[in-house]
């Protein structure tokens, strides 16, 4: 997988469970690891961000981001995206400098902040609900798109299935958007996983943007881990009607979702589901009546 994944030497302890064993079976082996490298978002020749990524689909990575920040909202205001020079010590390519051209009528955000953002935890706080709404082009409050309770609750599953580097490594998380067809069935459109799960929504969000796809209306946004604020941010701004996560929602995320008109679901399991905000467009399974 080149430069997403990475193998490393690791000693494996087999514990056989007590406290008190003095000596216990230690292996030595490869292990496979997600890869973890810095990204820098320029806006032109101006520095925007960084941000820790696993590398791969950086592109759409870059324009998902700039999606949720607010700064674009359709495929003509991004001109051009191209990797910068860059090096590591051995005078390699590191492929870490993403320069993004906008179209010139399209205003520079605030570049006074100097934006860093982890691969765990977003850009934490930057963004209250009515600035989220205020920045929004596109509302999922009025897409009518319904789906079945047991259509939601098997895309986990689903997602889990195309995981690639979770599958190798075990070490990323995985954000997949689907499709809700006329027959109400689900269609996997794009699967993007990182170290992240912020930048597995940019990923996915970027590539719908570079696809000329927004908003994406009709869709659900399932992700691997839990529901944060941001990442109902990111669904929103992109007009995904439907989010669901495997984990929890914190309470904010919750209160966004319910401003924005978004449906959002958590503890997403196959057999259950919790549905916080938004459960009309969730439908319950009509129980045959016997004749009488």
């Amino acid at each position: 997988m080149g430069r997403v994944t990475q193998r490393r030497k690791v000693h494996k302890y087999l514990l056989d469970g007590s406290p008190k064993a003095l000596e216990f079976p230690v292996r030595h082996r490869e292990d496979v690891l997600a890869v973890e490298e810095p990204l820098e978002i320029r806006l032109g020749r101006m520095s925007f961000s960084v941000t820790m990524r696993t590398p791969g689909d950086d592109f759409d990575l870059v324009a998902g981001f700039l999606v949720s920040e607010g700064v674009i909202w359709s495929a003509d205001q991004l001109v051009s995206l191209r990797f910068c020079a860059g090096e590591d010590e051995n005078g390699m390519q590191t492929f870490n400098v993403v320069e993004a051209q906008l179209r010139p009528d399209v205003p520079l955000p605030d570049t006074g902040r100097n934006v860093y953002t982890s691969s765990s935890c977003g850009i934490c706080g930057t963004d209250s609900i009515d600035s989220v709404r205020k920045s929004s082009h596109y509302s999922p409050q009025d897409d009518p798109v319904t789906m079945d309770a047991h259509v939601l609750a098997s895309l986990p599953a689903l997602l889990r299935e195309s995981q690639r580097v979770f599958e190798e490594t075990g070490g990323v998380h995985a954000a997949g958007l689907f499709r809700i067809n006329d027959d109400g069935g689900a269609q996997l459109l794009c699967l993007r996983e990182d170290v992240g799960r912020h930048n597995a929504v940019d990923k996915v969000v970027g590539w719908a943007l570079r696809e000329g796809l927004l908003p994406l209306r009709g869709t659900v946004l399932q992700v691997s881990g839990r529901a944060s604020f941001e990442l109902v941010q990111k669904a929103a701004l992109a007009g995904i009607p439907v989010l669901s996560a495997v984990s929890a929602p914190s309470s904010l995320a919750v209160e966004l979702a319910e401003a924005s008109g978004l449906t959002l679901a958590g503890f997403s399991r196959g057999t259950s589901l919790n549905v916080y905000a938004g459960d009309a467009r969730v439908l319950r399974p009509v129980a045959e009546v016997p004749a009488s």
